[in-house]
Protein backbone atom coordinates (compact mmCIF):
# COMPACT_ATOMS: atom_id res chain seq x y z
CA UNK A 1 0.00 0.00 0.00
CA UNK A 2 1.49 3.59 -0.94
CA UNK A 3 1.79 6.45 1.57
CA UNK A 4 -0.78 8.15 -0.97
CA UNK A 5 -3.10 5.34 -0.44
CA UNK A 6 -2.53 5.74 3.30
CA UNK A 7 -3.93 9.27 3.50
CA UNK A 8 -6.75 8.97 1.58
CA UNK A 9 -8.28 5.92 3.41
CA UNK A 10 -7.17 8.05 6.87
CA UNK A 11 -9.00 10.63 5.48
CA UNK A 12 -12.06 9.08 4.72
CA UNK A 13 -12.69 7.90 7.93
CA UNK A 14 -16.37 8.54 9.37
CA UNK A 15 -15.88 11.64 11.41
CA UNK A 16 -16.82 9.74 14.82
CA UNK A 17 -13.94 7.19 14.15
CA UNK A 18 -11.25 7.00 16.78
CA UNK A 19 -8.58 8.03 14.71
CA UNK A 20 -10.35 11.17 13.16
CA UNK A 21 -11.05 12.18 17.19
CA UNK A 22 -7.29 11.58 17.77
CA UNK A 23 -5.97 13.66 15.04
CA UNK A 24 -8.61 16.25 15.94
CA UNK A 25 -7.53 16.15 19.42
CA UNK A 26 -4.07 16.79 18.56
CA UNK A 27 -5.29 19.94 16.67
CA UNK A 28 -3.53 23.21 18.87
CA UNK A 29 -6.01 26.30 19.55
CA UNK A 30 -5.32 28.05 16.10
CA UNK A 31 -6.26 25.34 14.38
CA UNK A 32 -9.45 24.72 16.00
CA UNK A 33 -10.03 28.50 15.96
CA UNK A 34 -9.43 28.03 12.06
CA UNK A 35 -12.22 25.45 11.79
CA UNK A 36 -14.52 26.85 13.46
CA UNK A 37 -14.16 29.78 11.17
CA UNK A 38 -14.44 27.94 7.92
CA UNK A 39 -17.09 25.93 9.48
CA UNK A 40 -16.15 22.49 8.94
CA UNK A 41 -18.62 20.11 10.93
CA UNK A 42 -16.96 17.10 9.33
CA UNK A 43 -14.16 17.05 11.43
CA UNK A 44 -16.59 17.10 14.50
CA UNK A 45 -16.72 14.20 16.57
CA UNK A 46 -19.82 13.59 15.28
CA UNK A 47 -21.56 11.62 12.51
CA UNK A 48 -23.46 13.86 9.79
CA UNK A 49 -26.98 12.97 11.31
CA UNK A 50 -26.21 14.24 14.81
CA UNK A 51 -24.90 17.41 13.09
CA UNK A 52 -28.10 17.86 11.49
CA UNK A 53 -29.74 17.01 14.67
CA UNK A 54 -27.51 20.30 16.33
CA UNK A 55 -28.83 22.32 13.39
CA UNK A 56 -32.50 21.70 13.98
CA UNK A 57 -32.34 22.52 17.52
CA UNK A 58 -30.56 25.61 16.79
CA UNK A 59 -33.75 26.43 14.26
CA UNK A 60 -36.12 25.83 16.77
CA UNK A 61 -34.82 27.02 19.53
CA UNK A 62 -34.10 30.78 16.88
CA UNK A 63 -38.24 30.26 16.49
CA UNK A 64 -39.13 29.94 19.99
CA UNK A 65 -37.34 33.29 20.58
CA UNK A 66 -38.44 35.00 17.74
CA UNK A 67 -42.18 34.32 18.98
CA UNK A 68 -41.19 35.02 22.42
CA UNK A 69 -40.15 38.49 21.39
CA UNK A 70 -42.96 38.50 18.93
CA UNK A 71 -45.53 38.33 21.69
CA UNK A 72 -43.60 40.08 24.35
CA UNK A 73 -44.55 43.80 24.77
CA UNK A 74 -42.11 44.96 26.69
CA UNK A 75 -38.25 44.47 25.44
CA UNK A 76 -36.83 44.66 29.37
CA UNK A 77 -39.10 41.43 29.91
CA UNK A 78 -37.85 39.86 26.49
CA UNK A 79 -35.59 36.60 27.19
CA UNK A 80 -31.80 36.85 25.96
CA UNK A 81 -30.85 35.34 22.34
CA UNK A 82 -30.37 31.25 22.44
CA UNK A 83 -26.63 30.32 22.38
CA UNK A 84 -25.84 27.63 19.38
CA UNK A 85 -25.41 24.22 20.29
CA UNK A 86 -21.82 23.47 20.71
CA UNK A 87 -20.24 21.48 18.02
CA UNK A 88 -17.22 19.49 18.79
CA UNK A 89 -14.05 19.77 17.12
CA UNK A 90 -14.41 23.70 17.47
CA UNK A 91 -14.41 26.36 20.05
CA UNK A 92 -17.01 28.59 20.75
CA UNK A 93 -16.35 31.90 18.65
CA UNK A 94 -15.75 34.43 21.46
CA UNK A 95 -18.33 37.04 22.00
CA UNK A 96 -18.38 40.29 20.59
CA UNK A 97 -17.44 43.23 22.76
CA UNK A 98 -20.25 45.29 23.82
CA UNK A 99 -20.14 49.20 23.52
CA UNK A 100 -20.10 50.54 26.91
CA UNK A 101 -21.30 54.13 28.38
CA UNK A 102 -17.35 55.06 28.61
CA UNK A 103 -16.35 53.66 25.17
CA UNK A 104 -19.00 55.39 23.67
CA UNK A 105 -18.47 58.79 24.77
CA UNK A 106 -14.73 58.24 23.81
CA UNK A 107 -16.20 57.12 20.57
CA UNK A 108 -18.07 60.45 20.13
CA UNK A 109 -15.24 62.18 21.21
CA UNK A 110 -12.92 60.56 18.23
CA UNK A 111 -16.02 61.06 15.80
CA UNK A 112 -16.00 64.48 16.56
CA UNK A 113 -12.30 65.26 16.25
CA UNK A 114 -11.79 65.24 19.52
CA UNK A 115 -8.94 62.38 19.08
CA UNK A 116 -6.11 64.65 19.89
Amino acid sequence: MSWRRLRILIQHLPPESHTMTALRNQLSDEELAEQAEKGEPERGRWSQLEQLTASVLDAVRRLEYVTICANTEKKSDRPDPPEPTSRPGAKAPKPKPKLTESSAERLFQIINGGAA
